[in-house]
């Protein structure tokens, strides 16, 4: 089966949010339902998202260069920063339009046809967006993951818009038409404030999920029955990149080749597991002090270190330093 990139769906995102679009606006234009006003203005903010994802993806798709040694992953944050800002004035728009509504309700007209252009957006969208959060979730796309969930967002607020309608059709109450639209617009809102602290997470360099963490230190772990141990394991992810770095501490009586194999194993072994991984490996041997005193983000100089601090020297010492620092 055939794996579409990240911009392939995008696109589609695109299409989707015209097509739909102009669905709930007619829809409105229809029925004059402040509900389906939001549920209509939501969509301008899917597309503008879609747009703004479209060129994350592609900057995020470029490779490392001089000024971007790392490359560019990173810029799939600011999607879904933006689309989190934008998600947050949706509801704002809604609010301002469904507040004079409480104080003066308007009945509501060419209910069922109105409705119906809605609905049919709303579907449209469902599916583009269950396709779409397997794809980020695959891809580990952040920028994917957050169009998605904001096109659920905009499947939910088109149902509570429906149950609304129907409400004030049944039962003549205007009134509901603004209070579901004020409703709608606090699951927007929430929508927005996960969306930008997904956001954050990721600029903030957040340490790889429980699952990936857990296959890191098993494949670490398959290497100690042979006299290697390991610390100072940092993780971090940018985009749909994965970066891992840890020290490799080491019989001092392998050579440097035989060192420098052993790394070259082990991060073949965890490339395998999790695929493109930038992995930083540090070699060490394990009789030195040192090894177990550089273990920190900024390497102490030797003024600073204090040479009265007690160093691991034995096997089982070495073992219960290793568990305090994991």
């Amino acid at each position: 089966m055939k794996k579409h990139t990240g911009r392939f769906y995008i696109y589609l995102s695109i299409g989707a949010a015209l097509v739909t679009m102009a669905a709930k606006f007619i829809g409105y234009w229809l029925t004059g339902s402040v509900g389906l006003f939001s549920d209509a203005a939501e969509s301008v903010v899917n597309l503008v998202a879609a747009l703004v994802a479209l060129w994350a993806l592609t900057l995020a798709a470029r490779p490392a260069d001089e000024e971007h040694a790392y490359g560019h992953t990173k810029s799939e944050y600011f999607s879904s920063g933006v689309e989190g800002a934008l998600v947050l004035v949706a509801a704002l728009v809604i609010i301002v339009e469904a507040i004079p509504r409480l104080f003066h309700p308007q009945p509501l007209e060419q209910v069922g046809l109105g409705l119906a252009f809605s609905v049919a957006g709303a579907l449209i969208n469902g599916v583009l967006a269950w396709f779409m959060l397997r794809a980020g979730k695959r891809q580990r796309s952040i920028a994917l993951q957050a169009d998605a969930r904001h096109l659920f967002t905009d499947v939910w607020t088109t149902l509570g818009v429906l149950i609304g309608v129907i409400l004030v059709t049944l039962t003549g109450w205007l009134v509901l038409d603004p209070i579901i639209a004020l409703l709608v617009a606090l699951n927007v809102i929430w929508t927005g404030i996960q969306l930008l602290r997904e956001t954050g997470l990721g600029l903030l360099d957040t340490a790889l999920p429980a699952e990936d963490l857990q296959q890191i230190h098993s494949i670490l772990d398959s290497y100690r029955p042979q006299g290697v141990t390991f610390h100072a394991l940092r993780t971090r992810r940018a985009g749909s990149r994965r970066f891992v770095s840890f020290h490799v501490l080491v019989p001092g009586s392998l050579s440097v080749q035989q060192g420098h194999g052993l790394c070259e194993e082990i991060e073949l072994a965890l490339h395998q597991a999790l695929p493109e991984t930038t992995i930083f490996t540090h070699l060490e041997p394990r009789e030195d002090p040192v090894s177990f005193a550089d273990q920190q983000l900024d390497r102490e100089s030797s003024e600073e270190t204090d040479p009265a601090l007690p160093t691991p020297q034995t096997e089982q010492e070495r073992r219960s330093h290793e568990k305090s620092t994991r």
